[in-house]
């Protein structure tokens, strides 16, 4: 993170992601395997409207549906929103219309991107059809997206489809991604830049008197905004703790290893942090412990036995 002058508040680019898998059942198998085959398929609800994109459950009578249908690969714009600067991961690269399309046969529209010159060449009405991807793998992605159609293209009714293909695709991974700037605020401000010279400093609330580490600018029991900063620490107590025995893929630390709520010296709330330098299963409630940190290390690395006795519970039993 980086501020401007000492005192900014800092502020930095953070992105979250993650793989999302979920398996499908026989209807959106049915969907996607359809797309892949360029095939588009909706389910007949209970009141005899076609849905695309297909639900399993009707959406009236929550009664599981699975009769489906083939609808047309031409369909008619039912609402638009132009976008003038697509982001990443979107359809097209160039500026689109985000366009709501009901399929012929189907009676619910589907939400895609519309390739045309400008705002001025979609309107609502327009008769557009999709445009497939060249490699197609069985995702909503099948279709790279729709383009204008000749107003003369006749429209098609639902048919009935078995839904059956060869090799259905039976699940899929889709890469959930949120990128944002973060700010810490005032009160983690201080906090951080002061980690940076292997400090822990807190914020006193002027009504209960307790110190919060990490700060959050106000207190989380009076409800009151803090600004008195107490230096903790740096030693601390074990409040209590737990083993973990499932490595994270992120993570070069062999298991088992201790992950412990840490009540450091002065501080009224404990923060957690990994305990090393004594055997997991040494680890205990009351331990005492100390920082240890690493060349270049923006927080500390883990903490580690101060060999002094162990503290007396009644002296942190608050704060298990």
């Amino acid at each position: 993170m980086t501020g401007v002058g000492s005192s900014a508040v800092l502020r930095a680019p953070l992105v979250v992601e993650f793989p999302f898998t979920r398996s499908l059942g026989a209807v959106q198998s049915a969907f996607l395997t359809g797309l892949r085959e360029r095939t588009l398929l909706g389910v007949r609800a209970g009141d005899g409207r076609v849905l695309v994109p297909p639900v399993e459950y009707d959406p009236v009578t929550a009664e599981e549906i699975r009769d489906l249908v083939e609808v047309g690969a031409i369909g008619t714009v039912t609402t638009w929103a132009w976008n003038h600067e697509p982001r990443r991961g979107q359809p097209l690269g160039a500026p689109f219309a985000w366009v709501l399309v009901r399929l012929d046969g189907a009676d619910t529209a589907l939400l895609h991107a519309l390739d045309v010159p400008g705002p001025d060449a979609v309107r609502t009405g327009m008769r557009v059809r999709v445009r497939w991807a060249g490699e197609r793998v069985g995702a909503i992605t099948d279709i790279a997206c729709f383009e204008p159609a000749d107003g003369d293209a006749p429209v098609r009714a639902a048919v009935p489809h078995s839904g059956v293909f060869d090799e259905p695709v039976t699940g899929i991974v889709a890469a959930a991604r949120l990128d944002y700037t973060y700010s810490p605020g005032r009160a983690q401000t201080a906090y951080i830049t002061a980690l940076s010279e292997r400090r822990t400093v807190g914020e006193r609330c002027p009504s209960c008197r307790k110190v919060y580490v990490p700060p959050r600018g106000a207190c989380p029991t009076c409800g009151v905004a803090t600004a008195e900063r107490v230096e903790v620490g740096p030693r601390g107590t074990v409040t209590t703790y737990c083993v973990v025995n499932i490595k994270a893929k992120n993570l070069d630390i062999d298991v088992p290893y201790v992950y412990a709520h840490i009540a450091l010296d002065g501080a009224d709330l404990a923060l957690h942090a990994r305990i090393a330098g004594i055997p997991y299963d040494q680890v205990r409630m009351g331990l005492r412990v100390e920082p240890v940190w690493t060349e270049g290390g923006r927080h500390p690395d883990h903490y580690r036995p101060t060999g002094e006795p162990d503290a007396d519970y009644d002296t942190y039993k608050e704060l298990v």
